[in-house]
């Protein structure tokens, strides 16, 4: 009875483990190197305007990214197939951004299911997908409060 009630205890413990959120895989600080390999195209700027990591215009602003909805950032003319996987409910979790950034073009023609499909962006990462996210991750609006934590301020 006792290894029972031991390993039940265990494998709680153990849980919280599984449930992290998903940028806690990576590590932010090899994610910034990744990142040199972005700026020719991407900038991060929050907000309230402060430049976080200068960087080119070509492709959409990173902040924020993480949790949002793909084709979503504001004063950026997306692609027509970013935009349709964004509207069909496409968000930047980190399975998707890493598949995305591996191949954009294979990951909209399958997300979408459309052999035509096209993707702007023609970089592929190869590795350390999972390390820009974490990078990023750090990087948006602080999350909104829920109506329990709202209520007990």
């Amino acid at each position: 009875m006792k290894h029972i009630l031991t390993a039940t205890l265990l494998g709680l413990l153990a849980a919280p483990a599984f449930t992290a959120p998903a940028f806690a895989e990576g590590d932010p600080a090899k994610g910034e190197k990744v990142f040199n390999r972005c700026k020719s195209c991407h900038t991060i700027v929050s907000d309230s305007g402060e430049n976080i990591v200068k960087g080119g215009r070509t492709g959409p602003n990173l902040w924020g990214i993480a949790g949002r909805t793909a084709g979503s950032s504001e004063g950026f003319k997306y692609g027509d197939d970013l935009a349709a996987a964004g509207a069909g409910g496409l968000v930047w979790d980190l399975e998707n951004f890493t598949s995305f950034t591996a191949d954009p073009r294979e990951f909209l023609r399958s997300h979408l299911d459309d052999s035509k499909a096209k993707s702007k962006m023609t970089f592929k990462l190869k590795k350390g997908a999972e390390d820009l996210y974490a990078f990023l991750a750090q990087y948006g609006p602080a999350p909104e409060a829920t109506t329990e934590e709202a209520a007990s301020e």
